[in-house]
């Protein structure tokens, strides 16, 4: 065993982190596995009355209520009939200091693979008319181009911070 070689890949092991990647209107997206709380398959949800169009609503996670949220809907893409390949993934996102429980519905669950950060190139500059606020860039795997997203700024960002402060303060008064 040539242990040069061993110590070579056990760095680039190191210098990975994994993304779990799913697919939505036919682009495949990634995430960081390490915000995966866990992955269920679609059920109904309760509806929320008064949230923005891409809150499906609510479920209860063994004790939390937990907003879903269409990202289909939320990234303006075509909306797309539920069948069972569609998953909610559950993540886990920092706002203030606190952990925020949201479920987000996909397509379909793709891989999980190793990127490191020298592959993810930033998002490109599409001007005003497209926010990138969330995509924390690009990288290629296997031939295929997958969208890095940052959960963190995805889930605090506009209606979708609001409409998840709303469902809290709903369930909080009873």
């Amino acid at each position: 065993m040539n242990h040069s070689n061993y110590s070579y890949i056990h760095e680039q092991e190191q210098n990975t982190d994994q993304y779990l990647t799913f697919m939505l209107g036919g682009e495949e997206y990634g995430i960081n596995i390490l915000k995966v709380q866990e992955i269920r398959g679609w059920n109904s949800v309760t509806s929320i009355p008064n949230t923005s169009d891409y809150v499906l609503g609510v479920v209860n996670l063994r004790g939390i209520v937990v907003p879903i949220v269409d990202l289909r809907v939320r990234f303006n893409l075509d909306k797309a009939n539920f069948n069972p390949t569609t998953v909610v993934v559950i993540v886990k996102a920092l706002h203030a200091d606190k952990e925020r429980t949201v479920g987000m519905v996909v397509d379909a669950i793709s891989d999980v693979y190793n990127i490191s950060a020298e592959d993810i190139c930033d998002a490109p500059d599409l001007g005003r008319a497209v926010t990138t606020e969330f995509i924390t860039g690009l990288t290629t795997v296997d031939e295929k181009m997958v969208i890095i997203l940052n959960i963190d700024l995805l889930i605090n960002s506009g209606a979708l911070q609001l409409a998840s402060e709303e469902i809290e303060q709903l369930v909080e008064q009873g």
